[in-house]
């Protein structure tokens, strides 16, 4: 487009300033070339004005809506987990378990006179607390009856899910 056109547009819809449209109108007036452009492009406006614009069906936003309902419902839910840091924690538990074992069995010493009398000998700045206390206290029991119901409510999801699969 050239700028004749562009100021004749401006001039039709109105964005141009009042100086620009006092000369834009002076021009159309004296110049015959920009008459007969404003002359085309009025007609063209008033074209498009009559136009009606095509709309899309009623129905159109609720199936766009449906299809991506349906698209990301197909698409399972999946936690986005690394499997390697699943790992490293399992092997961090692990080594930990064992050192513990191995530290374990390292300090104990069976006398073989009297195999029911266990002896841990642990080096002089480690001392072992009182179990007696905690082993008899009321939040050592609840502590067990709720990881009885956990672990009964885990072993029940399990066969749930296996049970599930054989339908399946």
């Amino acid at each position: 487009m050239n700028t004749m056109e562009e100021k004749i547009w401006n001039y039709i819809d109105g964005t141009c300033t009042p100086a620009e449209q006092e000369a834009i109108a002076r021009l159309i007036e004296q110049d015959e070339v920009y008459a007969r452009k404003y002359q085309e492009l009025l007609a063209l406006n008033l074209e498009f004005a009559t136009m009606e614009l095509e709309e899309p069906p009623m129905a159109f936003t609720y199936n766009v809506m449906e299809a991506i309902r349906t698209e990301n419902a197909s698409q399972p839910l999946k936690a986005a987990i690394d499997k390697r840091i699943i790992l490293g924690i399992s092997i961090f538990f692990v080594f930990t378990i064992l050192a513990l074992l191995v530290f374990t069995l390292a300090n104990v010493h069976i006398s073989g006179a009297n195999l029911g009398a266990v002896d841990i000998k642990l080096p002089a700045n480690v001392k072992m607390p009182s179990t007696n206390t905690f082993l008899s206290s009321p939040f050592f029991k609840w502590f067990l009856i709720f990881d009885l119901v956990l672990a009964l409510f885990l072993t029940d999801s399990y066969l749930r899910k296996k049970n599930a699969e054989k339908h399946v």
